[in-house]
């Protein structure tokens, strides 16, 4: 365990994405991606032909009535429609339009984030680290240093030469862009302090949020209204920007010129932020949820409508840890997602007020919005898959543990696992090995296996037909082994990323001791800066105290050189 990997990386601690940007929670994997979104739960893409919305790979509804589409296919192609507000659209012209045209500017570019402004403005930034701006731009929230509307996309270079952007966000009339080596760039409106300069003049170009972000590298970030806020890699959260309602978590209801620390999630290790108007939400690397802020609509799940000036914890009667939350700066609603699946909504639902988390009957956060929020936009930017025919790999998937056409049986705890010799081989050096003439088990009909459970066997031959996991993570340490076993590479490192899920205070002990001897040096990695992060609850668990002494000495060895036990 004592090796040369003291610091913390920049992924570490990067919030539990959104579907555009990173991963789905592994046990949810096969649920999600056999739940296609319905587009056309936003009204505006009913407009659309069948086919063309089979084209849609990623998609986003905006503005102030939900009247403006933007979508790029599976082509890269960029396309708008709607009202086109304030130049939205980015046609080149101010002409609404219900046909989908063509940017044929950022054609072919690969799109990583996207947010829009309440003008509306648009920022875009490409998988090179391109950032371009258009829209409504009264406050120089384009950041080209002028206040003309942004009739077309265009490049935002002004500071941000030799700079790849990774991620951007909007608030009502201010923006920020996060950079890959995590600094964070504002611009535009600045009457509350929003763009983090320490005055509250106007910013028409991007400039960087130093101060005592200077020195952190920022994972993520987040806009309310007239608010911004960024988490850290070591999982603290700044915020800056107007605090008239508490939204920015500081324990008072003044204004923020530059960014200040949310002392009120000290000792938490932040994953994931999202804003609402007025209020925020974070969700914690232990899956628990905290809000702050405005409540005139239940928003924060509190059970009242009473504002909270600092981070109070909600739904931790829910049995499931929260992996997913969700809020935009155009809404007053929130909505979870829970490691089983279950979604969850409050705040301004349809008119009403959701003063606690309500148990819906969706499959993703994304629905919420499309059915209950005012306006009815999206939260993020959306990916979209189809079922419209069956692809190669979804025909194998369709054909795991088929009796009617396998030709061998496993047989694991009394039960039986149908599978294809032929895609075993394929897919599989192991079995590549195994079925070949000089092997007994290459004449056998039945193969027995007793070195594995059978829920752990199972789901490693499903991921030979699917390339997914369904496992609950308490079981992934077995289908670990057996990867490691196997020597299945990508295997290992998706029963790691299981395995970080479902860590807790009780288990993140065993966990490490789990990765070092199973030598998964990221898995490890993950679990020691959990336990530092948890220092004091974690010795004082039965796990701590009943592993092996030389593995107990190393952990406290390295934890001290990490300077855990300083005051």
């Amino acid at each position: 365990i004592v090796k040369s990997r003291d610091s913390i990386t920049h992924q570490d601690h990067a919030p539990a994405p959104p579907c555009s940007r990173g991963h789905t929670p592994p046990t949810l994997q096969r649920r999600s991606r056999r739940t296609m979104v319905d587009v056309t739960k936003w009204p505006l893409f009913s407009l659309m032909e069948g086919e063309e919305l089979s084209s849609i790979r990623q998609a986003c509804v905006f503005g102030t009535s939900a009247n403006e589409v933007i979508y790029i296919t599976h082509n890269d192609d960029v396309f708008v429609f709607g009202l086109n507000c304030s130049n939205c659209l980015g046609t080149g012209d101010s002409q609404s339009t219900i046909l989908p045209k063509k940017l044929d500017f950022l054609s072919g570019r690969k799109v990583v984030s996207l947010s829009y402004g309440s003008g509306p403005h648009i920022l875009l930034a490409t998988e090179e680290g391109e950032l371009f701006a258009w829209g409504h731009n009264g406050y120089s929230q384009l950041g080209n240093g002028t206040t003309n509307q942004g009739v077309a996309p265009v490049l935002v270079s002004a500071s941000l030469l030799n700079k790849r952007v990774t991620e951007v966000a909007c608030g009502s009339h201010h923006s920020l862009a996060l950079t890959n080596t995590g600094e964070v760039y504002a611009w535009g409106y600045n009457n509350c302090g929003q763009v983090g300069s320490g005055s509250t003049a106007n910013q028409p170009t991007p400039r960087r949020v130093s101060n005592c972000l200077q020195n952190k590298v920022v994972v993520s970030i987040t806009c309310g209204q007239t608010s911004s806020l960024a988490v850290v890699e070591n999982g603290e959260v700044y915020g800056w920007g107007y605090n008239g309602n508490g939204q920015l978590g500081l324990g008072n209801n003044g204004n923020q010129l530059t960014p200040c620390r949310l002392v009120g999630l000290q000792g938490l290790c932040v994953l994931q932020i999202v804003s609402g108007y007025a209020h925020s939400l974070a969700l914690t690397d232990e899956g628990l949820l905290y809000a702050w802020g405005t409540n005139t609509y239940g928003q924060l799940g509190t059970g009242n409508k009473s504002n909270q000036l600092s981070p109070v914890q909600i739904m931790a009667e829910k049995e499931s840890r929260i992996v997913e939350i969700a809020a935009c700066h155009s809404t007053h609603t929130s909505a979870a997602k829970t490691q089983s699946g279950q979604v969850y909504m409050w705040g301004q639902c349809r008119g009403q007020s959701i003063v606690l988390p309500f148990l819906t009957h969706f499959s993703c956060t994304d629905d919420v919005f499309a059915c209950f929020a005012t306006p009815s936009v999206m939260w993020r930017l959306l990916s979209m898959e189809h079922d419209d025919f069956l692809t190669v790999s979804q025909s194998l998937k369709k054909e795991f543990d088929s009796p009617e056409t396998a030709d061998l049986k496993f047989s694991v705890d009394g039960k039986y696992i149908h599978v294809h010799k032929a895609v075993l081989k394929i897919r599989c050096e192991h079995f590549r090995s195994m079925f070949q003439s000089h092997w007994n088990e290459d004449m056998k009909e039945v193969i027995e296996i007793d070195q594995f459970t059978y829920p752990v066997y199972r789901s490693f031959l499903e991921f030979l037909y699917t390339d997914n996991i369904d496992l609950p993570p308490e079981d992934a340490i077995g289908l670990l082994d057996l990867a490691t076993s196997y020597c299945e590479n990508r295997l290992k490192r998706l029963c790691q990323h299981i395995i970080k899920r479902g860590i807790t205070i009780e288990n993140a002990f065993s966990l490490l001791a789990a990765a070092v001897r199973y030598d998964a040096e990221d898995l490890e990695e993950f679990c020691f800066k959990f336990c530092v992060n948890h220092l004091t609850e974690v010795t004082q668990t039965a796990a701590f105290w009943q592993i092996e002494g030389n593995l107990l000495k190393e952990f406290i060895c390295r934890a001290s050189r990490c300077g855990a036990f300083k005051n």
